[in-house]
This record gives C-alpha cells, sequence and structure tokens, in this order.
C-alpha cells in the first residue's frame, strides 16, 4: 500500500486575496468556494473508496498555516493517515503534534529537513460525502 496516493492541493500565501481570486476568475476561469479554493477533479480508478480532487488554495500573508517560515505548503493524499503517521514517527521523521479530522478529511502534519510544512490529508469515504 503507497502511502502517499496522489497531490492533495497547493497552499500559497497571498496579499491580497481578495485581487488574486478575482484575476484567477476573470483570466483562468477558476470558481472559487467559501474557503476561497478552488477545486479541480481527479478522475481514479472508479472502485477508490475516497473522494479526489486536488485543490489551490489562497492564504493570508500573515498566516502560520503554511509554516513561519514558508510561503507555500503541499499537501498529499493519503490512503490511512493513522499508518502513514506512524511509519513517518518511526523513521524520526518530525510529525506536529496537531490532528484534525473534519466532514472532508482527517489531517496531520510533517516538516521536511529544511523545516517546509507538509500536510497529509485522508479524504472522507465517498460515501460518507454523499450523506452530508
Amino acid at each position: 500500500m503507497a502511502r502517499i496516493v496522489g497531490p492533495g492541493g497547493f497552499f500559497f500565501k497571498v496579499r491580497d486575496r481578495e485581487k488574486l481570486k478575482d484575476w484567477y476568475s476573470r483570466h483562468l476561469g477558476f470558481e472559487f468556494d467559501d474557503y476561497d479554493s478552488v477545486r479541480f477533479p481527479v478522475y481514479e480508478n472508479i472502485d477508490n473508496p475516497r473522494e479526489a480532487y486536488l485543490l489551490l488554495s489562497m492564504f493570508p500573508r500573515d498566516t502560520d498555516y503554511c509554516g513561519p517560515h514558508h510561503d507555500f505548503m503541499f499537501n498529499f493524499r493519503v490512503d490511512d493517515l493513522d499508518r502513514v503517521v506512524a511509519e513517518l514517527e518511526a523513521e524520526g521523521v518530525e510529525v506536529l503534534p496537531e490532528r484534525i479530522d473534519e466532514s472532508y478529511g482527517k489531517f496531520a502534519w510533517i516538516l521536511d529537513p529544511e523545516g517546509h510544512k507538509i500536510e497529509l490529508w485522508e479524504p472522507p469515504v465517498k460515501a460518507a460525502l454523499a450523506e452530508d
């Protein structure tokens, strides 16, 4: 079983979200949701039980969500967050203590050797999304 099953998103800090949302909408046709994000569907094996999409999200310049020293953060989809985090911890990877479990998935964060924050996302099972 693979640890990373695909990209989940690209998050980056910006100075003026409204201006950039307008630019991306007008020039590239992006449709932003209520979270200031754009979802790009990812078509995978029909038997994949998890939701799959690539997310582009803008965050305020002063956020620490991407980590205090970097302007971006990668998000990767995983098939089993608890297993992946346990394996990474056993290998000595720095795993941040915060964990989130939301209707749109479970999240954990790690740091690479240069301090880049990486978000790991286990999407919810498709049937659970349909019930919401």
